[in-house]
């Protein structure tokens, strides 16, 4: 099943997404839930029962389906416990790609997953432009990537039991300012939490309808592929992810948690290419969905005294 939150006459719904395709077509419809079942986050927070109870209100609503011209797709979290979870260096090709290519931020290859958190405001919807001002950052980039969403709080989870925590799967671009990331040392906050800079989505599908091990993620900027990689290549699968993440701490139903990026980024071309105005990024996952978005001004810089070298406010 395919759950998405969307706007619909002005208001925030939480619809079933219909047909087979990994994107809204023609063909796609939507079936708007009654307000009784909540926000996404209660919905995964009420667990499978409430999955059951939803699937036989489709049964027997067939005819509220709502055309896809009708409905704009939101972010599928609109309500965080928390910063969004990310994992960084997860396949050894996009590890090996940026080698010499970190600006003196180089290490070796972790023995533990690596992870680094994101700021809630930069999550917009599978359609929606991608903010972008060139007097913030000159090296804008894409990364696409795998997201899991957790079903049940848990902590300390055995590696074993760790994929009965998963509850759906979705897809990001973490698009990252790679001068933010390193005028900050080695760390990723500020780098990775531009407003409006991430679309996630399109929905979130529920873990009995996919087989992650079947997704393959593609990365496309104005038609041209630039990444594409199976989840089987991740150097610490999912179920090790969901350990090594909750080890101590506690894992709420809701966060999302995205798994890291495929080689292929603009920061590690040669020479390098990063996106800008105008420019479409298409992020795709087998199964899962499919994220078109442009890069469109808005205005990030404000009345900012900082100055980021090579940007057009430098200049």
């Amino acid at each position: 099943m395919r759950l998405a939150t969307v706007s619909y006459q002005g208001e925030e719904r939480i619809a079933v997404i219909s047909g087979h395709g990994d994107s809204a077509e023609p063909n796609t419809a939507c079936h708007m839930l009654p307000e009784q079942f909540g926000d996404m986050v209660d919905i995964i927070s009420a667990g499978d029962e409430t999955l059951s109870q939803i699937k036989g209100w489709i049964e027997n609503n067939q005819a509220s389906a709502v055309a896809f011209e009708q409905f704009e797709l939101l972010p599928p979290i609109r309500r965080y416990r928390r910063d969004i979870l990310c994992t960084g260096w997860n396949y050894l090709l996009h590890f090996a790609e940026s080698k010499g290519k970190r600006e003196g931020q180089d290490v070796d290859l972790p023995n533990a997953p690596t992870f680094f958190t994101k700021a809630p405001s930069v999550a917009i919807g599978a359609n929606a432009p991608i903010a972008f001002d060139s007097r913030i950052s000159a090296k804008w980039d894409y990364e696409a990537e795998l997201v899991i969403i957790i079903g049940e709080e848990c902590r300390s989870v055995n590696v074993e039991d760790a994929m009965d925590y998963v509850w759906g799967y979705s897809m990001a671009n973490d698009v990252s300012q790679r001068d933010l990331q390193r005028r900050h040392g080695a760390q990723w906050l500020k780098g990775k939490s531009i407003d409006d800079t991430m679309p996630f989505g399109p929905w979130i599908t529920t873990a009995d309808s996919v087989n992650p091990e079947d997704v393959w993620i593609e990365c496309y900027v104005n038609g041209e592929q630039r990444q594409r990689a199976s989840v089987k290549q991740m150097y610490f699968n999912i179920a090790q992810l969901v350990a090594e993440l909750s080890f101590g701490m506690t894992l709420y139903p809701g966060d999302i948690v995205l798994t890291g990026t495929p080689a292929g980024i603009g920061n590690a071309m040669e020479p390098p290419v990063y996106l800008k105005q105008g420019d479409e990024v298409e992020v795709k996952g087998t199964g899962i969905g499919v994220l078109k978005n442009v890069m469109k001004h808005q205005d990030l810089y404000g009345n900012s005294s900082v100055i980021i070298p090579n940007t057009t406010a430098y200049k």
